[in-house]
């Protein structure tokens, strides 16, 4: 069942043809394409397509992340199929797979996480911010290799969204997953973008350039 539409992606910077890399951003809750299109002007993507997709009502999936997954159906396997249908444009693009990144803030980095997890290839670089996977405490999962793709698992320690206890669990989990795994557990009760997160994501998308 498709509810989140993939027409509606807001597209910035390069077209996919002329891209280096792409980076499709997905936003939390509440929040729009647009708000989260705009972390990419504080990072080095002049090079790259920026693809930020737009939820239906403004939500990946209506309830709590860490309720049992069938509670967040059909709306998640539609969020899940949109990422997936901007992979493939991506890939059918000739964009490597090691310079696909995603990333996303609250809801949309733990649709992130849970795509990457979901659908595990080498890409270039997984992000979560103030973010986890998706599904209540000792959900089971099959085993996923992600080749060694940089995966950040971010968050503020109380968090008034994300409970640390869930986001460390996606941590162990994760470094199961022959992932080149960063955590970063911040002091407070912010629910935002930081300064250290911004950092992380311009580390690993600065080399990416056009090939000649």
């Amino acid at each position: 069942m498709s509810i989140h539409d993939v027409s509606r992606t807001l597209r910035r910077g390069k077209s996919l043809a002329d891209a280096s890399g792409v980076l499709i951003l997905l936003h939390g809750r509440g929040a729009d394409a647009e708000d989260i299109a705009g972390l990419a002007g504080y990072l080095p993507a002049d090079d790259l397509a920026v693809l930020a997709p737009q939820a239906t009502q403004f939500t990946w999936y209506p309830q709590r992340f860490f309720v049992p997954l069938e509670e967040n159906e059909p709306w998640l396997s539609s969020a899940l199929a949109l990422v997936d249908q901007l992979v493939s444009e991506a890939r059918a693009a000739g964009i490597p797979e090691e310079r696909i990144a995603i990333a996303g803030f609250s809801q949309g980095g733990c649709l992130a996480l849970e795509y990457a997890h979901r659908n595990p290839r080498r890409y270039g670089l997984i992000a979560g911010l103030s973010s986890s996977l998706i599904g209540p405490p000792g959900v089971e999962r099959q085993p996923a290799d992600l080749q060694q793709t940089p995966v950040l698992v971010a968050c503020a320690d109380h968090d008034p969204h994300i409970p640390l206890p869930l986001v460390e669990e996606s941590v162990e989990i994760l470094s199961r997953s022959n992932t080149a795994l960063t955590k970063q557990i911040f002091r407070g009760y912010d629910h935002t973008v930081f300064p250290e997160e911004i950092a992380w994501l311009s580390e690993r998308i600065s080399g990416w350039k056009k090939d000649a």
